[in-house]
Order: structure tokens, then sequence, then C-alpha cells
């Protein structure tokens, strides 16, 4: 029944997001900006293990972890721009933010930064 609870009250926030994309890109756009899914994250964390280093450690690697997210929002509004199909656009941009990601994992534990564990 937890499970429940919490996957409807991110689910409501997600649909309350597109809801007001509809109206006003620039304020679902600040909505977004807001850690919203960390914030969850933190909190159904917390409940859970009531183990705060855990909340600490998933908020470092959020921090870190977001910098190869950038990609996808550079590459998908370009393809777009470049007059590219949107399922395509989104497909490309996925796989090459995945890319990026496998990339970064890997300088990170190159540099022994191998704190994501």
């Amino acid at each position: 029944m937890y499970l429940i609870f919490k996957t409807v009250i991110s689910a409501i926030i997600i649909v309350i997001v597109s809801e007001i994309a509809k109206k006003s890109s620039f304020l679902a756009a600040i909505i977004i900006s807001i850690p919203l899914t960390s914030l969850l994250a933190f909190i159904w964390l917390y409940w859970d293990t009531k183990d705060i280093q855990k909340v600490v450690d998933l908020s470092y690697g959020t921090i870190v972890m977001t910098i190869p997210s950038f990609f996808f929002f550079i590459i998908f509004p370009i393809m777009i721009k470049l007059k590219q199909n949107f399922i395509f656009s989104l497909i490309i941009s996925i796989i090459s933010t995945i890319i990026i990601y496998l990339i970064f994992i890997y300088i990170l534990k190159k540099l022994n930064l191998n704190f994501l564990t």
C-alpha cells in the first residue's frame, strides 16, 4: 500500500506540471527546474530508512550526475530547431545522453571518484 501511495503522489506531481505546461511553458519550466524528483527521492529514502547519510550520499551523487544530464537539454532543442522529427530528436537525445553518462561514469572511475556505489 505504501508503494502505491508513493507512486500516486509522484504521478500527481508529474501530471500537474504537464497540465501547467499547456498554459505556461515558463511556469512549468520553473516547477520542473525545482528538483522535485530528487526532493521526493530524499523524502521517501529518509522515510523508509531513517538514514540521513544515505540521503546525503544521494544528494552528492545527484549533484555530480546532473552534469551529463544537461546534454539532453542541449541536444534535444538543437535537433528540433534543425527541423528534425520530434520522436527522432527525442530518441537521438536520449541515446546521446546515455553515451555521455557512460563516458562521464568512466571518467569518474578513472579519477577514483567512485563514490556513486
